[in-house]
């Protein structure tokens, strides 16, 4: 018997419909165009205006996205991950409300939070389910409503995320495509230099908290660039290393969009190049757990059977890594 792969079969994606451009932002800020696209190539984001709808919205609508290109029955859905940093709420499961929404009444549920690198580390969970054998279907999902922690009068994150989600559904191949390796690292140094320092059990919301705006997103970011430039283009690199791959093998590049100096240093030591790289940062800024999936889905209809596509991520802990996954189908012939 050949040994089980885990391969992603269907891609789904939700984008908000509000546009929020950098002329806008300069209306709210110190800032400009010329000094956001330099420094980060963002042009715009999409925010959820709705100030009563939550992660598990953008979830929900990617997710049935997925369930209606695959015209997948979501009861024959076994597990539900969704990867976020911005869950609707402290201890109640965002994954388990998604999952009964969209009808998965069969799965379990859970969340994945490694900050942007949430769903880098959701795939690697994803596919040891499949590969195990104990599970057929696994929905894994990255969604934020960043907006919801973000402080628009600090120009240093405001100009950076945006909201969104995309899901990706797992399931098992036995022709070798699909999940093929990965190299994942965290290093706690990173809690001082990318952090939301209040609200948990370390620091509890009080009026003092509240007043300080110490619900918000705060970023080093001349040590977060340091370090994701160095540790995401490492292990990016480490991927080709350990599994022979060169420029001429790889097809795809799909890196967090956090910064295109970033994607490119990842690039550049990688040795691919600036064809075989996915980006959408300049329409979608940072989503957080949402980068991958939605490269995936801009990107699908330029995806075959047999591609070679490496992953790379980089976020807050420090939390980082990089995955080799090989492409299960072609989306034309999906489509047909």
């Amino acid at each position: 018997m050949s040994q089980i792969t885990a391969a992603i079969t269907a891609v789904g994606s939700y984008l908000p419909e509000h546009v929020l451009t950098n002329a806008m932002l300069e209306e709210m800020v110190d800032t400009n165009d010329e000094w956001i696209t330099s420094r980060t190539g963002i042009k715009e984001r999409r925010i959820l205006k709705d100030p009563n709808l939550g992660t598990s919205y953008l979830a929900i609508k990617a997710a049935e996205s997925l369930l209606q290109k695959k015209k997948l029955d979501p009861k024959e859905i076994d597990a539900v991950i969704v990867a976020t940093a911005t869950p609707d709420m402290m201890v109640a499961s965002t994954a388990a409300y998604v999952a009964s929404a969209i009808g998965a009444t069969e799965a379990f549920s859970f969340d994945l939070q490694a900050a942007c690198s949430g769903f880098l580390y959701g795939m690697s969970t994803a596919a040891a389910y499949i590969a195990s054998g104990m599970y057929r279907k696994v929905l894994l999902i990255g969604a934020d409503k960043m907006s919801s922690i973000i402080d628009y009068q600090d120009r240093a994150t405001c100009i950076i995320f945006g909201d969104g989600a995309g899901a990706v559904l797992f399931e098992p191949n036995q022709d070798g495509v699909g999940y093929q390796d990965a190299y994942l690292r965290s290093d706690g140094v990173g809690r001082d230099f990318l952090r939301i320092e209040a609200g948990g059990s370390l620091l509890p919301t009080s009026q003092k908290t509240l007043d300080n705006k110490q619900h918000y997103v705060y970023q080093d970011g001349k040590t977060v660039f340091k370090f994701a430039v160095s540790n995401m283009a490492d292990a990016a690199a480490r991927i080709m290393e350990r599994n022979a791959l060169t420029n001429d093998t790889v097809h795809w590049l799909v890196p967090h969009q956090a910064n295109n100096r970033i994607i490119d240093a990842t690039a550049q030591r990688m040795g691919v190049t600036e064809n075989k790289v996915m980006r959408n940062i300049e329409r979608c800024g940072n989503t957080t757990s949402a980068t991958l999936p939605l490269l995936l889905a801009d990107y699908e209809d330029q995806l075959h059977t047999g591609d070679r596509l490496v992953f790379a991520a980089f976020g807050g802990g420090f939390t980082w890594g990089a995955i080799y996954l090989t492409w299960a189908y072609d989306t034309k012939n999906e489509l047909k």
